[in-house]
């Protein structure tokens, strides 16, 4: 297990460099700006933000490795047992395209490992509904879970559009969906190297699911009624994150560092009261599918 966690650490800390530079020469202004931080229990990360650019107006990609004693706030949160945990993760907002990889490993008194999963995810939550980036970001992950096992994309796909959903707003997600999975641990089906490997896949693929969208569309000019809308639709993803996403709730609950927490919120957002877009505009057809999921691939 401890060749898992130094493997998984390695390439997650390669992978944060890696996509760093591939969005800065999309951007083609301004660079990352790096925050080395360094948690009071145990351990610490790297938070690079990216903000004002040609076509970023905001996005972090931060890589933390975090390990310390399990607390009672954890062991209720995340229905665990034992003394010590190490996690470690990279997690990527670049509006609107979002992504988050994960392993978690679990101690007895003596230091012995008791437990230990993956999880992770991608989804896409765009302010305009184009099928085509929508086919191809879908198309991107449903490869990427095919190699490892035909049935993790239905499965995971169900799993991301049951998870961000703004159950108070009468189950509107946030966005187009993608893939989400929690607790991968070994069985007779998958050895922990092959989790390890499935979820490198999956965070290899951000670039390949997320970069092509952004090459497409950077230069798509847009005026200030769609600029409205993209802060009406900023503010479902900041009602998600706040009142519904278990990994910013946990983090907040546990003290954890409120920078690299609240780094995924949008810069400017708007809440209209009872906003409705007009039915039949584009608006509305982006609305639509956030009430009712769609199948962009075929299974």
């Amino acid at each position: 297990m401890e060749t898992i966690k130094h493997q998984f650490v390695q390439h997650i800390r390669r992978l944060q460099d890696v996509i760093c530079l591939a969005l800065e020469e999309a951007d083609e202004k301004t660079l990352f700006k790096e925050d080395l931080w360094e948690r009071p229990g145990g351990g610490g990360g790297r938070t690079r933000i990216i903000q004002d650019g040609n076509v970023f107006e905001k996005g972090g990609v931060n890589v933390s490795e975090v390990e310390g004693l399990v607390t009672p706030v954890m062991k209720q949160q995340l229905n665990i047992s034992g003394e010590r945990f190490f996690a470690a993760g990279i997690s990527l907002v670049i509006h609107p395209g979002n992504a988050n990889f994960r392993y978690f490993e679990i101690y007895d008194a003596r230091g012995t490992i008791t437990d230990n999963w993956f999880g992770g995810g991608m989804d896409l939550t765009p302010y305009y509904l184009i099928e085509e980036d929508a086919v191809h970001f879908h198309s991107t992950l449903k490869k990427i879970c095919d190699e490892c096992d035909p049935v993790f994309y239905p499965a995971y796909k169900k799993n991301c559009d049951e998870y961000f959903v703004n159950k108070h707003r009468g189950n509107e997600r946030r966005g187009i969906g993608g893939i989400f999975f929690d607790h991968g641990r070994p069985d007779e089906k998958l050895t922990a190297i092959q989790w390890l490997q499935f979820s490198k896949d999956c965070a290899d693929s951000f670039l390949l699911a997320y970069l092509p969208i952004v090459e497409r569309r950077k230069g798509m000019t847009f005026d200030a009624g769609n600029k409205y809308w993209q802060e009406i639709r900023r503010g479902r993803y900041v009602e998600f994150n706040l009142v519904h996403d278990r990994g910013t709730l946990f983090g907040l609950k546990t003290n954890g560092r409120t920078e690299s927490i609240l780094m995924s919120l949008p810069p400017t957002v708007r809440f209209d009261y009872n906003y409705k877009p007009a039915p039949g505009t584009p608006e509305d057809k982006l609305w639509q599918v956030c009430l009712s999921p769609r199948e962009w691939v075929l299974s």
